[in-house]
């Protein structure tokens, strides 16, 4: 720190010392008051250039990183960090293959079905019976058996079938959430890196405008020292650089929000700062149509497979409970041995045969049961028309948004052109005399105000196109390695 300013210091005194020097020479035959006044401003920007670096040492000296230095950081790198590191991301898949459980779960039915049985009886007394609690044979004996039981449904007339099928599309369906909520993050993620750019380069634009206002307050002081202006010019210079102070002072707070929001949606439980590459993502072609992204989106929006799968799994629920209140037809074996046992009894035992089960009658449950689940297709069925409008809408939406962010780009490119030449000509007249120090504080406010709205703009497009990916299911189809420039 001390180095910069000697060296300004440094740079200083030999810009005023060069005109003593002709002077002594024979240059010239005097150093007029003009030629002093001349130098002055050379001299405040020497001293303003050091002021900078001596900020900017202090700033990456006070980071509020510890440790190592940032982490360079792609939006490719952002991607991939966040689709491993995102808790919602991990939830969805965990809720996708816990519903595939329940899938293997109804389609165990249609499998074979074995246990092993064990038992230990002993009787009070050789004539042992059960006298009440059940119509089975009452009579027990004293044995030690073990055996095996086998049981397959042989037709149930689709009740486990269309049972299966059901869990198998709604497990489909969460896996179609879980995508999803990887396209939400991708969303989010392209919106924060964008967002940590757009406000990284509102400061750079912000510390440009204090810098500049800082070399017009030092000059114009010196001037007034001089009496050369008035110290109402002072006063307008001071007030346009406390102005900008605090625009720089909310560009860094919004920084460092951006950079805290970004930490957050990477999946990282603390904030920690990156250095960002600006990759650009491809252009989305412009289409004076939005019909075609409406249907890409009606075809591949996620969302909208999901609520598909989930209006079918009701469908087949409701044939599933339709067919409960047919017969169920299985086969069933058992055989075993007998080790220890009562004479009465066999040293082992198998038999087999064919269970059918006729449901009769269960006071309406089986049909108010099939009826609800009927019911509750037709509300997914229209579940679904809403989504497929609410898909519409907001394509058209983002189309309209892009193409709206894409005319602020121009025009906001064309006034801060126009913003600098008028800045450029207030300073010319200004430093002439032919105009206030309003005028110029005026075009210097202007100038500040386009460059945002241009930063802001073009940042804007970015995020809009990504927002459009979203809205049509492209975004896990996109290759962020993308443009040069829009």
């Amino acid at each position: 720190m001390k180095r910069h300013v000697l060296i300004a210091l440094v740079a200083a005194a030999s810009i005023i010392a060069a005109p003593f020097e002709r002077a002594q020479a024979g240059d010239v035959t005097t150093l007029s008051r003009a030629n002093l006044v001349e130098a002055l401003p050379t001299v405040a920007h020497a001293v303003t250039l050091a002021e900078a670096t001596v900020d900017s040492s202090a700033k990456s000296t006070l980071a509020p990183t510890p440790g190592s230095p940032p982490q360079t950081l792609t939006l490719d790198e952002a991607h991939a960090i966040a689709l491993k590191n995102h808790p919602g991301i991990a939830a969805a898949d965990y809720r996708a293959l816990a519903a595939g459980e329940v899938f293997k779960q109804a389609r165990s039915g249609l499998l074979p079905q074995v246990n092993l049985y064990g038992s230990v009886v002993q009787a009070e007394a050789a004539n042992t019976r059960i006298l009440a609690g059940g119509l089975n044979n009452p009579s027990v004996f004293n044995r030690a058996a073990f055996g095996a039981g086998v049981s397959q449904l042989i037709t149930d007339f689709g009740r486990t079938s269309n049972l299966a099928a059901s869990f198998k599309l709604q497990a489909s369906a969460a896996s179609q959430n879980a995508q999803t909520t990887r396209e939400q993050v991708l969303l989010e993620v392209d919106r924060n890196y964008f967002g940590v750019l757009q406000a990284q380069a509102v400061e750079n634009v912000a510390r440009q405008t204090v810098d500049t206002r800082q070399l017009l307050l030092d000059r114009v002081s010196i001037l007034a020292e001089n009496k050369l202006k008035s110290e109402l010019d002072v006063s307008f210079a001071r007030v346009a650089l406390e102005d900008g102070k605090l625009l720089l002072q909310k560009a860094r707070n919004d920084f460092d929000s951006s950079m805290a929001s970004l930490s957050t949606v990477l999946g990282l439980r603390e904030q920690q700062y990156f250095n960002l590459v600006e990759q650009l993502p491809p252009p989305i072609v412009s289409e004076d149509d939005v019909a075609p992204l409406i249907d890409k989106a009606l075809q591949d929006r996620p969302e909208l497979a999901s609520f598909r799968d989930e209006r079918d799994a009701a469908l087949r629920l409701a044939r599933s409970l339709r067919d409960a209140r047919l017969p169920t037809i299985s086969a069933v074996i058992a055989a075993g041995d007998a080790p220890s046992h009562d004479v009465h009894l066999p040293d082992s035992y198998s038999a087999g045969g064919i269970q059918v089960s006729v449901p009769l009658f269960a006071g309406g449950f089986y049909q108010a049961r099939q009826r609800e689940a009927e019911l509750r297709a037709k509300a997914a069925a229209e579940s679904l028309r809403t989504i497929e409008d609410v898909v519409t809408r907001d394509v058209r939406i983002a189309w309209l948004n892009l193409n709206n962010a894409r005319e602020r780009l121009r025009t906001t490119q064309q006034l801060s052109r126009y913003a600098a030449n008028a800045y450029q000509l207030a300073e010319a007249r200004y430093k002439a005399g032919s105009s206030s120090i309003v005028e110029l504080s005026q075009a210097q406010l202007e100038l500040t105000s386009a460059q945002i709205g241009e930063t802001g703009a073009r940042y804007d497009v970015l995020i809009q196109e990504s927002a459009l990916n979203y809205e049509t299911g492209g975004m896990m189809e996109v290759s962020p390695l993308r443009r040069k420039t829009n």
